[in-house]
């Protein structure tokens, strides 16, 4: 008997064994099923954005592109004592650059070489655009901006150069968005950006025209996560540039001067309406 008591418990044993083989191979191979999922659903969000991300590298190196040959001809009449053509060039060159202002602000201290308001840096330090609209507009010279307007084109060159390195990421697509519409509202919306020229309205507009292709390249993946936030989002940034429009003098835009209180009251609801929506962009980055 004792035998037989011994065969049964052995057997129990090789069967009970078996059964836990059985369970860690299982779970195995359901971790593994699991990674290859994940790996799959990783590989096709790769593959979706991939497009998505050369589109918008295409954009900036163009607007780069473009920037360098406008600020050529800015500089060019800065250097040449040509105050007047100085003036006309002055808003319309520097859209490229705040079209692709998030580029740039990924790219160390090109952005405040290049964009820095009086007061935002250490006097030595203040060079770029803003220094120069103000002997244009406030002393209505070119004199001692010869320096300045030299810097200002290597300053810009360098950014062309450096876009190269720049890797650009879905977050970068998405927070670029939001700060685009940041700045409308912090210093465009209430005149403070071009406190010489008032030519804010051209920043403002070059602004959400980023923010807006921004939105264009990644719609389509938005439009799968949340079409109802999708549409909101479009609805601002229409309603946005329909305001805009009644603003525009030519190619142009008027002097922030001729806006009157209801004026920028009216954009900055505009801005907020579309702003709340915009934040909650993110949720394309979710798995």
């Amino acid at each position: 008997m004792k035998f037989k008591v011994m065969s049964f418990l052995v057997a129990c044993t090789i069967v009970f064994t078996g059964c836990g083989s059985n369970a860690v191979e299982n779970d195995k191979v359901a971790n593994e099923s699991a990674s290859t999922n994940a790996a799959n659903e990783t590989a096709a969000a790769d593959d979706a954005w991939a497009p998505i991300l050369e589109s918008y590298r295409q954009f900036t190196i163009e607007q780069a592109d473009t920037f360098i040959i406008e600020t050529e001809k800015f500089v060019t009449a800065v250097k040449d004592g040509d105050v007047e053509t100085a003036k006309q060039l002055y808003a319309p060159t520097r859209m490229y650059f705040e079209r692709i202002e998030p580029i740039a602000e990924a790219i160390g201290d090109l952005d405040p070489n290049i964009d820095a308001r009086e007061n935002d840096v250490e006097d030595k330090d203040w060079r770029g655009f803003h220094r120069i609209e103000q002997g244009l507009w406030e002393k209505n010279s070119t004199a001692g901006m010869e320096e300045y307007a030299d810097r200002l084109l290597e300053d810009v060159k360098l950014l062309r150069a450096l876009m190269e390195t720049v890797e650009v990421e879905p977050s970068l697509l998405v927070t670029g968005a939001v700060e685009l519409l940041n700045e409308v509202s912090s210093s465009k919306v209430t005149g403070e950006e071009e406190r010489y020229s008032h030519t804010d309205l051209y920043d403002f507009a070059a602004n959400v025209e980023g923010a807006d292709k921004i939105y264009q390249l990644v719609k389509g993946e938005l439009n799968k996560k949340d079409a109802a936030l999708d549409e909101q989002i479009g609805k601002g940034f229409a309603d946005l540039e329909q305001a805009l429009a009644g603003y525009k003098s030519g190619d142009g835009y008027v002097s922030y001067l001729e806006l009157k209180e209801e004026d920028t009251k009216k954009l900055s609801q505009l801005i907020d309406a579309l702003a709340e929506p915009l934040s909650q962009m993110g949720t394309i980055l979710e798995a």
